[in-house]
């Protein structure tokens, strides 16, 4: 239902704006504006996007959790993508989320709604480290040596 209600307003939002701010400043610098936002708004995006790349790159190489440089990752994205979107709504969304505070307030308020559980997938639990590294775990059931007579060599014996 949200998503619905956005759809509505934000369209709804930006005829507003243009028909204000077109009338009060001409047609002419308002589309300049928003060609202006929308260079200045790549710019923006590709060097805060290489630093969360970097951000994600270390937290990687430092074994560190990644999920803040993921999500900082994530709203950079979309800020681009408003950006890109004619109109002034988008672009103060989107200059607002290329800003550091509001992009970890915004995480932090996601992160204290969302709650995380783990799980381990068969085989994939904690492994036990043997006292000797020559160790090999295996099972085996005993074979009399009637039956071992019965059926002849193994195939991994040369007899």
């Amino acid at each position: 239902m949200w998503l619905l209600i956005a759809f509505i307003a934000v369209p709804l939002i930006e005829i507003t704006l243009f028909i204000q701010i077109g009338g009060a400043i001409g047609l002419g610098w308002t589309l300049g504006i928003v060609v202006l936002t929308a260079i200045l708004g790549t710019w923006l995006v590709r060097t805060q996007g290489a630093m969360a790349l970097g951000q994600l790159r270390s937290s990687f190489s430092d074994m560190r959790d990644p999920t803040e440089p993921l999500v900082h990752g994530a709203m950079i994205l979309f800020a681009g993508a408003l950006l890109l979107t004619p109109g002034f709504f988008t672009d103060a969304v989107g200059f607002s989320f290329l800003v550091p505070q509001i992009r970890q307030a915004a995480f932090n308020a996601i992160r204290s709604r969302v709650n995380i559980q783990s799980f381990d997938a068969p085989g994939t639990g904690p492994r036990r480290q043997s006292a000797r590294g020559d160790v090999i775990d295996g099972e085996y059931h005993e074979i009399s040596e009637e039956e071992a007579k019965s059926k002849g060599p193994s195939g991994w014996t040369k007899h």
